[in-house]
């Protein structure tokens, strides 16, 4: 038996039938969300940081205050009990910003609790102690009520949004069953980077998570935990994938303002903004702008007053919508009962090297186009099971580090060296195509791709919805997909046929239904060698499902 994602996870009859081409919906709003998350020490400076630490959060204020802009103060809880924090988090609720909670743990947070600290500063960033991963489900239980007490004790309310770098689904449950938490926001995808890794999951904008895995998005009501959880930070859509292949520890190229090549810059800025305010997308479209204290006003000041003066701009001219993270989460949660598709598109490579791309996400998989010199390529593909159970759910990590990720079917940054990108790429001898299109129907559920040759006289139709894909053809020749990935990559496929291919990984099996055309097994022609998938009538149509497992319940 296998169970399906949604109805048996079949093509349906929208997606046989291909999208209708339309304009994106009126109602599918761009959305920024201003996140400022406070800590009250940084132990990794050999100068006693606390005051410029809170200087910087009065600098940050200051400025919205300036440009008459709202924004959601996230406090840790070494922030939330400094009187100063709470005075200034005072002025700002009162004039509309959110004050919520920042849930990286501290010494005075698990004394609090009447627990041991285990780190090694009163604030230590390895994951077994710095996140609640790290405790038991009782200690994390422990965590949440002194800190929800406390900030009622200062507020007069409990907090209704509560992020963090990421937050177990124990305590994320835990958090709304008890305290009624609205949203939530965790760290973009990304691979070693600060000593963890949450990769191959839901890439922008918000989803419901597994109770089963804060990672997972979930594919039924039943199986989620009914709180959005929003990615952080504004990854740069064409090249933070590829920061670092092979699995090293990734750089990072993002919104943060401390960054220079990327929020730092003037011109990055302009480039991301414009993609964001410009482009075509599903659904809606999501970024989070802001900084945590601990990099100082010295060093985001220029690229933050940059933001968000543009960012004014924008809402004055109805491009954006400014909200607080608890304003997102509730219009989410009227919105959606499931995690809705959604894309982002960009068709403009901030670093002139002419790549454009696609990220199509959904509650059931996920998929990045990629356009570069040779064509056009999926770079990735990742299935998701809300009835995986993370590691961490019943036991803690106890390692500085931790590793989240979802269900592999191509994974153009792990599968990959310097010298050999790994990629399904579309061959299509004699075909030279121009700029893409990119459509959805008008009730955003289907993202529509035409990719027209240059001369006029064939293109590729590609549909992307949650329930699955199908690409077509018109007008080209003999064409195919070829998968490809570096030499002596340990892959997750088990059988490879002419109607699935098989793969298995976090002991689960998972696969790709082929309903139109058929798959050929290209491992043993040579080592670079995986897959190739052929259509049938110029058609190729695919589908991702998982064996079926016994229900975990809550």
């Amino acid at each position: 038996m296998r169970r399906s994602f949604s109805l048996f996870f079949s093509l349906v009859a929208v997606l046989v039938a291909g999208c209708a081409g339309s304009d994106p919906a009126q109602d599918s709003p761009r959305i920024v969300n201003i996140i400022n998350f406070i800590r009250y020490t940084e132990p990794r400076s050999d100068e006693p940081m606390e005051e410029v630490l809170y200087q910087t959060v009065v600098s940050q204020a200051q400025d919205l205050r300036s440009k008459d802009l709202i924004g959601t103060y996230l406090l840790q809880y070494d922030a939330l009990i400094y009187p100063p924090y709470q005075e200034l988090m005072k002025e700002e609720k009162a004039r509309g910003c959110e004050i919520g909670a920042w849930w990286e743990i501290t010494q005075p947070h698990v004394e609090a609790a009447g627990m041991t600290w285990r780190g090694r500063f009163p604030w230590d960033w390895h994951a077994h102690v710095d996140f609640s991963v790290g405790y038991t489900q009782a200690e994390r239980e422990k965590l949440v009520d002194v800190y929800m007490e406390k900030f009622k004790e200062i507020f007069g309310e409990y907090p209704k949004s509560v992020g963090s770098w990421f937050i177990d689904s124990g305590t994320l449950e835990y958090l709304y069953e008890k305290y009624s938490i609205e949203a939530s926001c965790m760290c973009k995808d990304q691979v070693g980077t600060d000593g963890y890794t949450l990769w191959g999951g839901y890439w922008n904008g918000a989803f419901y998570p597994s109770r089963q895995n804060g990672y997972m998005p979930a594919q039924t009501p039943e199986g989620a935990i009914p709180v959005p959880v929003f990615r952080m930070l504004g990854s740069d859509p064409i090249h933070q994938y590829e920061a670092t292949v092979g699995g090293g520890v990734q750089s990072v190229e993002s919104l943060e303002p401390v960054y220079k090549r990327g929020g730092g810059d003037p011109e990055w800025i302009d480039w991301f903004f414009r993609m964001f305010t410009k482009e075509p997308h599903l659904g809606y479209n999501y970024v989070q702008v802001g900084q945590e204290n601990s990099f100082t006003w010295a060093q985001m000041e220029k690229g933050f007053e940059t933001q968000t003066g543009k960012l004014k701009e924008m809402a004055a001219n109805g491009e954006v919508r400014i909200e607080t993270l608890g304003e997102t989460g509730r219009w989410f949660k009227e919105r959606y009962k499931v995690t809705p598709p959604t894309s982002v598109i960009v068709t403009e490579d901030p670093w002139k090297g002419g790549l454009k791309t696609l990220w199509f996400n959904s509650r059931n998989w996920r998929a990045n186009l990629l356009w570069d010199a040779q064509g056009l390529k999926f770079r990735d593909i990742h299935v998701f099971d809300e009835t995986l159970r993370s590691e961490y759910r019943d036991h803690p990590d106890t390692l500085p580090d931790f590793r989240y990720e979802t269900l592999p079917l191509l994974d153009g940054c792990l599968w990959s060296s310097s010298d050999d990108m790994a990629g399904l790429r579309f061959v299509a001898p004699g075909f030279e195509g121009g700029d893409p299109v990119f459509t959805s129907d008008k009730d955003q559920s289907c993202q529509t791709i035409t990719w027209q040759s240059a001369n006029g006289k064939g293109k590729f139709v590609i549909n992307m919805t949650e329930d699955g894909l199908k690409i077509s053809s018109k007008g080209i020749g003999d064409w195919c997909l070829e998968m490809n990935a570096a030499p002596g990559v340990n892959l997750p496929f088990v059988a490879i046929t002419s109607s699935e291919v098989i793969a298995s990984a976090q002991d689960r099996e998972y696969l790709m239904s082929i309903g139109k055309g058929s798959a050929e097994d290209l491992r043993k022609e040579n080592p670079g060698k995986v897959l190739r998938l052929v259509p049938s009538h110029n058609q190729i149509e695919l589908s991702f499902q998982v064996k079926e497992v016994p229900s975990l319940g809550k």
